[in-house]
């Protein structure tokens, strides 16, 4: 398993870019052909992808009980994710085997069984067929053989990841360390469309290149322009955002220095799910890609794990969530819809992605050798 830096070398790595005016480098520039955020044959190879990877559904704690569920549509299937009595969180795709219609509606909840709104089917908790009204009027019917078709779940680092089909890598799932603790809870669920490529979205969070102009009044006043540790792990990435403050650390011992609330790490879990851990919260994005120009988001924001076993203040959470979604998220979905129209101008036969953009770099890298490895 790849090793993460430790917070204490982490903070000498800052320092060294603060004093020196650097940041860290990746090994290449990267050109992206302009048409892969517009193109429906590569729109449809991705969805293919998204299918056969362990793909984060949702976080742990939004199924914090037995029955507790959550239902949306992933990579274009429509799926229902629930915990049942053993306390195992099961997937299976959200559609009633008697005549198809979904057993439950998108969203979230806490059930006792699963039952389908048109004819009453019902399911138990792990999907087995438990009830036919009527079941005289079925005969030869076994319910052994119309449960809810399931799909391959896995619970990790305090998220669920679900396969859809066979797969053709580990994805997110290799050297994936914890980034949710038993102890953090989902205070805010929300979800939100965007005219833009999903990858363009996704692009925002992976570098600390635009920070001054694009965030000049909203994190700029606070953080540093240019200046991020980037970590690659499997096909994930881990970019770390340092706030003006750190700087404060260099007056306090190294053994009592601490990390919290001097940075913002954002992982990007491969293909499409943002992990950002802030000051006073956390949030998880999940881009769930509609069409080559359409983004669905599903937005989870927990509180953080404890410090030093003291829990975060949840009215300090929530003032910290407002900060982010009224100020920074507004100017990224701002600049991703703004390039998604740009497209049209046809000026680009291709975005060039720098050094200064190494986590970018390596999700595409990633796409493109995944993409051709099902090909």
């Amino acid at each position: 398993m790849t090793e993460l830096l430790r917070d204490s070398d982490l903070i000498k790595r800052i320092f060294s870019h603060i004093d020196n005016n650097t940041t860290d480098l990746g090994d290449r520039v990267w050109r992206e052909p302009a048409e892969n955020y517009r193109s429906v044959a590569r729109f449809e190879a991705e969805i293919k992808l998204l299918r056969r990877l362990p793909v984060a559904y949702c976080p742990s704690a939004a199924l914090p009980e037995k029955g507790s569920y959550v239902a949306r549509v992933a990579a274009r299937t429509p799926l229902v994710a629930v915990r049942g009595e053993d306390g195992v969180v099961r997937t299976f795709r959200n559609a009633c085997r008697h005549r198809g219609m979904a057993v439950v509606v998108e969203g979230e909840g806490c059930a006792k069984s699963l039952t389908c709104p048109y004819h009453a089917w019902t399911y138990g908790l792990d999907g087995q067929l438990t009830y036919i009204p009527g079941d005289e009027g079925f005969p030869g019917l076994d319910p052994k053989e119309h449960g809810l078709v399931p799909v391959t779940t896995e619970e990790r680092g305090g998220l669920v990841f679900v396969t859809q089909e066979d797969p053709v890598s580990q994805g997110a799932l290799a050297d994936l360390p914890e980034l949710i603790a038993p102890e953090q809870v989902v205070f805010d669920k929300s979800e939100m469309d965007d005219e833009a490529n999903w990858k363009l979205i996704g692009e925002t969070s992976m570098e600390g290149y635009h920070i001054r102009s694009l965030h000049n009044e909203s994190f700029y006043p606070y953080g540093l322009d240019n200046i991020n540790v980037v970590e690659t792990f499997g096909p994930n990435s881990r970019i770390v955002f340092p706030f003006r403050r750190i700087d404060k650390l260099r007056d306090i011992p190294a053994e009592k220095r601490r990390l919290q609330g001097m940075i913002t790490d954002v992982y990007q879990l491969f293909p499409n799910t943002h992990m950002s851990v802030l000051s006073n919260h956390s949030i998880m994005i999940i881009l769930e890609p509609v069409t080559p120009t359409q983004t669905r988001w599903e937005i989870y924001r927990l509180s953080n794990k404890f410090v030093d076993g003291a829990p975060v203040d949840l009215t300090a959470a929530k003032r910290d969530a407002g900060f982010v979604s009224d100020t920074g998220l507004i100017e990224d979905r701002q600049a991703a819809r703004s390039i998604q129209a740009g497209l049209e101008a046809n000026a680009n036969s291709h975005f060039t992605f720098g050094r200064f953009e190494k986590g970018i770099v390596h999700f595409h890298a990633t796409l493109d050798e995944l993409l051709a490895n099902q090909a």
